[in-house]
C-alpha cells in the first residue's frame, strides 16, 4: 500500500508537470489558441502542440524512467549508492558511437546518430554482461565500467582532436551535452523498443538484487540463477542507458539522484525502488527541460547542462540528510 502511495504521488506530479510542458514554452498560446490545436492538429497552434512540445515533453518522460530506472539497478547490484548508469561505461560508449558518426557526416541520415550510439553502447553492455555472467564481486565490474568509461572518453577525445572542420566539432559537442529538443514521435519510438526490453530485463532481475543487500554468500545460497540475474541486471540497465543516449545524448545526475528521492519511501528492498525511481527519474528530467525551455538566455541551454547545474546541489544535499543520519 506505502509502494501504491508513492507511485501514485510521482505519477501525478509527473502529470502536472507533462501539462506544464505543453502550456509552457518560447510561444506563449492563449486559451482559444489551444482550443484550436486540439480541433486541428494541422493548423498553427497544433503544429507547436503536438509535433513540437507534445514529443519534446514525452522524450524528457522515457528518457528520464529509462536513465532512473537503471540508475536504481545500478545501485542494487554494485551496492554502492554513487553508482549511477554512466558508471560501466555505457553512457561513454554511446557518447563516442554517436561523436563517430557525426564526424563521418552521416549526421544528416535520419537516425543514423542514435543507431551509432545505440550500438556502440550495446557493444559494451555485451562486454560487461559477460564480465557480470563470469565474476560476482562489484568491485569488479566497477573497475571494468571506469577502464572502458575511460577509454571511451579517450577516444572521443581524439574524435574532437581531428575533426574534420569546427562545424563538425560544434555538432558533437553540441550532442554530446543533451538536449530532447526537435524530437519527433519517431525517435521516441525508436527508442522504446530497447527501453522496453532493457525493462523487463531490470523487472526480471529484480528479485536477484534483494539477495544481493543479503551479501554475495546468502545469494549464492538463496538457490536463484545469481549469474542469470546479474547479467540481466546489466544488460537491462545498459539498454537502457544506451536509448536514453541514442534520444536525449549524455545527461548526468538524473540516474544518480532519482534513487535516492524515493528510496526513503520505497523501502530498502531495490526491487521496490525501480517504479518508484522511474518515476522520479521522469520528472526530473521534464523538469529541467521545463528549466531549460524558461530560463532567459540568448542561446537555450542545453538539457546536461541544466541537470548537473541542479543535479550536483540536489545529490549534495541528499548526501548531507544521509550522513546526518548515519550519525544519529
Amino acid at each position: 500500500m506505502k509502494d501504491l502511495r508513492l507511485n501514485l504521488l510521482l505519477a501525478v506530479v509527473l502529470l502536472i508537470l507533462c501539462a506544464a510542458g505543453l502550456l509552457l514554452g518560447e510561444v506563449q498560446l492563449t486559451g482559444a489558441q489551444f482550443a484550436q490545436a486540439l480541433a486541428d492538429p494541422a493548423s498553427g497552434p497544433g503544429v507547436v502542440l503536438w509535433e513540437v512540445r507534445a514529443p519534446r515533453s514525452a522524450a524528457a518522460v522515457v528518457v528520464g524512467a529509462a536513465l532512473g530506472l537503471a540508475g536504481a539497478v545500478m545501485q542494487g547490484l554494485l551496492r554502492n549508492p554513487l553508482a549511477d548508469p554512466g558508471v560501466l561505461g555505457v553512457s561513454g560508449g554511446a557518447g563516442l558511437g554517436a561523436a563517430l558518426a557525426i564526424s563521418a557526416g552521416l549526421a544528416g541520415l535520419a537516425g543514423a546518430v542514435e543507431a551509432a550510439a545505440l550500438a556502440a553502447a550495446l557493444l559494451v553492455g555485451l562486454m560487461l554482461t559477460a564480465l557480470a555472467a563470469r565474476f560476482r564481486e562489484p568491485e569488479t565490474l566497477i573497475l571494468f565500467g571506469v577502464a572502458l568509461s575511460a577509454f571511451a572518453g579517450a577516444l572521443t577525445s581524439l574524435v574532437f582532436n581531428f575533426s574534420p572542420s569546427p562545424v563538425t566539432l560544434a555538432e558533437v559537442f553540441s550532442w554530446l551535452l543533451g538536449s530532447v529538443a526537435n524530437r519527433d514521435w519517431g525517435d521516441i519510438g525508436r527508442g522504446l523498443i530497447p527501453m522496453t526490453i532493457g525493462a523487463g530485463l531490470c523487472v526480471y532481475a529484480a528479485r536477484g538484487l534483494l539477495m544481493l543487500t543479503l551479501g554475495d554468500e546468502a545469494a549464492a545460497l538463496s538457490g536463484l540463477p545469481m549469474a542469470r540475474l546479474r547479467a540481466a541486471a546489466v544488460a537491462g540497465a545498459s539498454l537502457l542507458t544506451g536509448a536514453a543516449v541514442a534520444v536525449a545524448g549524455i545527461v548526468g545526475f538524473v540516474g544518480l539522484a532519482a534513487p535516492h528521492l524515493v528510496r526513503a519511501g520505497a523501502g530498502a528492498d531495490p526491487g521496490r525502488v525501480l517504479a518508484p525511481s522511474a518515476l522520479a527519474g521522469a520528472g526530473l528530467l521534464v523538469l529541467s527541460d521545463l528549466a531549460a525551455r524558461l530560463i532567459p538566455t540568448d542561446q537555450e541551454l542545453k538539457l546536461g547542462v541544466v541537470t548537473a547545474l541542479f543535479g550536483a546541489p540536489l545529490f549534495a544535499l541528499i548526501a548531507w540528510r544521509a550522513a546526518r543520519s548515519w550519525r544519529g
